[in-house]
């Protein structure tokens, strides 16, 4: 099963992962220059935090073997595909209790910015080979590999 691996040693907080993220769930395209920041319905569905020792580090979906997520879903937005693993979000069935916020043990799932009733986090890029922030890391920081 294929997860996105994070080495915190190898970010230098250059944000080219959020952007990539940003650029690949534009609705108004998926080059760089399609997208607009100063519009707040571009989001990344990851960011980077500090560590408790100030060093940045990623914070990406770590689609849980035991999603905290899916468990305190109530209206069963959240499932795991056992498959392959992804934690998938479906926004119909969504009630915009925030629970899965709330539970996440990383802090990465974020309501939207716009009408705060849609759910973020990692959907893989929908099916890309390779997700766009792990094309995007110019470190090596993040990269696509099996779970260990």
């Amino acid at each position: 099963m294929n997860r996105i691996k994070v080495n915190r040693d190898l970010c230098m907080a250059c944000l080219n992962c959020v952007l990539g993220c940003m650029i690949e769930h534009n609705e108004k395209g998926k080059g760089i220059y399609d997208l607009d920041l100063e519009d707040i319905s571009n989001e990344g569905r990851n960011h980077i935090g500090l560590d408790k020792n100030k060093c940045p580090t990623p914070i990406i979906c770590r689609h849980c073997e035991e999603p905290e997520c899916m468990y305190t879903c109530m209206s069963g937005a959240m499932t795991k595909d056992r498959d392959t693993g992804m934690v998938a979000y479906d926004e119909k069935k969504c009630s915009s209790c925030f629970m899965c916020v709330m539970a996440c043990p990383y802090g990465v799932l974020k309501a939207d910015a716009v009408d705060r009733k849609v759910v973020l986090k990692c959907n893989m890029c929908n099916g890309r080979e390779i997700p766009r922030c792990v094309e995007n890391c110019p470190t090596g920081c993040l990269e696509l590999g099996e779970e260990e």
